[in-house]
Order: structure tokens, then sequence, then C-alpha cells
């Protein structure tokens, strides 16, 4: 072990004068004064909000409204709060097994919803809840099926990874296995010439997977409307970016296929970009590969301290300096959208909203056991019997 050591290579440092992905949460600047509050008005974005590889990078200059602005800030503090209850709960062993939490995150998952239409098709990995709800799901449907009751979005039998609805795919617990599957619905859509986007998302920890590259080339080969999203929060469970990949650069990693990274911290960059992502792939231009940088502010799931692979000074940098929820709550504030007191009151909203939620999950019934035979075939294609345990336990539908 001691002359591997000796070999071990260096951390790979980004030269002083390489350009780097702006993350702060606050740089976007008002660039007229608002007069009427019920019309869109433009703001301009960091210039460093974006880096691109073989296309162009989305227009700094964005238009927003404050009531989109407002829904924005209610969802990501509901989406975090919900997150917060999860965790409670799982600390209460109220929720056991797995369970990844995107706290910190919030800004690409609400971000997607908003830059995306209903039509359109999202896929992920284990951090999954945010999407979920955001997709036509209901944060009793969440908490319910992390608690492994009735009430879940899954009947309480699929648990933290396994959450769907018509246009969300999961949720999928296999590591990088969701980015071909995503090809593959986004095939499906161009094959039924439905000018509709599929995003795909998975971690920078899977993003050296096999299947992830062979994916890119399919989708490539077929100009599929696919956008691959890399949520790259830095580490991949434990491990950080640097010491797994020898490029870091994830959105330069489609060989032919154009990238874009994206500062996942600004949820009006987040959405800028995944509207322009939207539009590149629904207008004939074949796949495209986004790169979020964002950053988790808890270990990688509930058993994981995330203590051990950076430090507590860290993680409290970004959550006071970085945080995409206080980013918006500043934007709000500065450009005379909403006081403070009316922003508290959202917050509370937020609040009561998930602890009713909460309750009404806990108030739900676990599956019994004949729920254990169901749900295994598509609806309306079970055979007529289905072997148990042994050969004489038979269920007959």
């Amino acid at each position: 072990m001691a002359s591997l050591a000796r070999f071990r290579p260096a951390t790979r440092r980004i030269p002083a004068f390489a350009r780097a992905i702006q993350t702060s949460a606050d740089t976007t600047q008002l660039q007229d004064t608002i007069e009427d509050h019920s019309k869109p008005f433009t703001v301009k974005l960091h210039e460093e909000s974006f880096r691109a590889y073989r296309c162009e990078t989305p227009s700094f200059e964005v238009e927003v409204k404050k009531d989109e602005l407002l829904k924005m800030y209610k969802d990501m503090q509901t989406m975090r709060r919900m997150e917060m209850a999860a965790d409670a709960l799982y600390k209460a062993k109220l929720i056991r097994g797995f369970c990844h939490l995107a706290i910190g995150q919030e800004a690409v998952s609400v971000g997607l919803e908003y830059g995306i239409k209903p039509e359109d098709r999202v896929i992920t990995a284990y951090r999954c809840h945010p999407f979920a709800v955001m997709r036509g799901g209901t944060i009793k449907g969440v908490i319910a099926e992390l608690l492994g009751r009735q009430a879940g979005m899954s009947h309480g039998k699929g648990g933290s990874m396994h959450i769907f609805t018509p246009s969300f795919f999961g949720g999928n617990g296999i590591v990088g296995a969701q980015v071909p599957v995503g090809a593959g619905i986004a095939f499906a859509q161009k094959y039924l010439g439905k000018n509709t986007a599929t995003f795909a998302l998975y971690g920078d920890g899977a993003s050296n997977q096999g299947q992830v590259f062979e994916a890119f080339n399919m989708a490539k080969l077929w100009d599929l409307p696919a956008v691959f999203v890399c949520e790259n929060n830095k580490y991949g469970m434990g491990t950080s970016a640097e010491r797994s990949s020898s490029n870091t650069e994830y959105f330069t990693r489609g060989d032919k296929i154009p990238g874009l990274q994206v500062n996942g911290m600004d949820i009006i960059a987040s959405r800028h970009a995944v509207q322009y992502a939207r539009k590149w792939v629904t207008e004939g231009n074949g796949p495209l590969l986004m790169e979020f940088v964002t950053y988790r502010y808890g270990g990688h799931s509930m058993s994981d301290p995330g203590t051990t692979y950076r430090t507590r000074e860290e993680v409290q940098r970004m959550r006071s300096t970085q945080d995409p929820i206080r980013g918006l709550q500043r934007y709000i504030e500065e450009w005379g959208l909403a006081t403070e007191q009316e922003l508290k009151q959202l917050d509370k909203d937020a609040k009561a909203e998930v602890d009713q939620a909460v309750e009404e999950a806990k108030q739900s019934p676990e599956p019994l056991a004949k729920d254990l035979w169901t749900d295994i075939y598509y609806k309306g294609t079970e055979p007529s019997s289905m072997r148990g345990r042994e050969r004489e336990e038979v269920h007959y539908y």
C-alpha cells in the first residue's frame, strides 16, 4: 500500500487563468426600473453563469415575472421543508432503508419544472423527491411512500427511490441506469412524432458509467430530443469529483454532443438554461448535455454524516453565501416585488402545507399482505395465477 501511495496522482487543479462557472445565488442584476409589477421585466445574469461547448451560451438577459418568481420561491421553500420533514422522520425511525435528500439543490428541480412543459418527460436517479412533486405528485404521496403507507405514490411498496407520475419516470436505484432509459423515452417521443423533450438526470458520481456514454452515442446517432443533465453536487457519495474524474467539466464529455454548464444555485439561471436546452432539442438539433453545478448540504444519504470527506466549514460557507432560496429572497426584496414579512408568510404557508401532509401520511395504513400480489404486471396483463415462495403458494387473479 505504501508503494501505491507514492504513485497516487496529485489532485487536479484548475489553472489560475481558467474561467470557472459562477455559483453564487444572488448575482443577477435588475436592468430597468420596475414600474408595473403585473408586466414582465428584464434582468441580467452574471456573465459567468454559463459555459458552452460546441454551442452558444443562452442570452444573459432574461425576462421574468413577479408572480413566477414568488411561485418559485414558495416551491423551493416547500421542497426544502418536505426534505427536512423526511430527515426528521428518518431520525425518528419512522422511515427505514435508503433515503437521499436534495437539501441545497432546490434550484435544479424547481428551475427545471419552470423551464419545461407538462408533456415533457423527466427521469432521474434516487435523489428524486422534489422532482416527483413538481411533476404532478403530492407531498403527502411522497412522505407516505417513504413511510411505507398505502397513500404513497407507489402504494408504499416502492420507497424513496421508486416514485413515479405519468410524466416522471422515477426515481431509479441503479447508479446511471436511468440515462439509457431516458434515451429510450426520447426515442419514443421522436418515433411518435411528438415535439417534446426528455430530461435524463444523473449525478457526477454516475458520470463515468459506461452505459452513460453508450446512451450519449445512441442519442447522437439518432438525434434524439434528449437533454442529459449532470447534477454536479461536487461529491459522488463520499468521493470528490476531482478524485473520481479525470475530466470534471462534465458538460464537455459528450464528444460530438454540445454541452452547457450552468450555475445551479441561481434559479433564474437554471430556469433560463432549461428553456434554452428544451428549445435546442425540440428544434431538431439532436441531444444536449447540461451540467448544473450545485451543492448538497447533507450527506449522500441519511446514513452518511457528510463530514468525513469535507469540512463543516465548507458546508456552512455554502449555506451562508450561496443558498438558492436566500438568493431568490434577496432578488425579490431588492427589486421591490415583496416585503420580508410577505416572504415570511410564504415560508409559514410552506411549513403548514408540509406539516399537514406529514400528519395525513402518518394516518394512512400500511399495505396489506394481499397487496404483495399487485403491481407486478401492468394492469390488464396479469397472468391467471402467480406462484409465491413455495410451489403450493399460488395466488389466482
